[in-house]
């Protein structure tokens, strides 16, 4: 017999809020974003790979198409890691500190959390300073004649998906606050 307020898939049975749901559905879809870059980004390999060997020359623009894809790709499925609680840390001491001392544990995530925000929000600030400068100069990526493409758009998904991740840190933190002054649960 299954108890009424737990879900048989063992999901959370508590309802999100509206804005909780919208935010998840905007990181979901950043991430999903990536996904389908990393896609493309093997399929511009690909025939990289089928040009070099049947033509004997690589096609323009891949090697710096793929630089700038593999960033935009990390930083646009970046909020989603956070969300998940899947960023590499040492579990060794926070793991443990939160089944003994929930609340010091809810606390240490505060800071973990405070200072993940600041260090992408400071990473974000960074890339408005170069997207501006992008845009201004009509910077671009390839060999004029041959191929080329603005840089611009790289640069703003990059800023979207770091801005996202500096925001779900301060989502978790808050979360976190929360559980430590003892008014919701703790992450995890």
């Amino acid at each position: 017999m299954t108890h009424p307020d737990i879900e048989p898939n063992g999901g959370d049975p508590r309802r999100h809020s509206l804005p909780a749901r919208l935010w998840g559905g905007v990181v979901n879809a950043l991430a999903a974003l990536g996904t389908a870059l990393i896609a493309g980004l093997m399929l511009i390999i690909c025939a990289d790979i089928v040009a070099r060997n049947g033509m004997g020359a690589s096609l323009p623009l891949v090697s710096e198409l793929g630089a700038l894809l593999l960033v935009m790709i990390v930083c646009l499925q970046f909020a989603a890691t956070v969300r998940a609680d899947r960023l590499a840390r040492a579990g060794l001491f926070i793991d443990p500190l939160r089944r003994t001392r929930p609340r010091a544990g809810a606390a240490l995530e505060v800071v973990f959390s405070l200072v993940g925000a600041a260090m992408v929000g400071l990473m974000a600030w960074a890339t408005l300073d170069v997207l501006s400068t992008d845009w201004s100069r009509g910077e671009f990526i390839g060999t004029p004649g041959l191929g080329t493409l603005p840089t611009w758009p790289f640069r703003l998904f990059i800023l979207v998906g770091l801005t996202a991740a500096a925001l779900e840190f301060i989502a978790r933190a808050i979360v976190s606050a929360r559980a430590t002054a003892g008014i919701g649960e703790t992450i995890r």
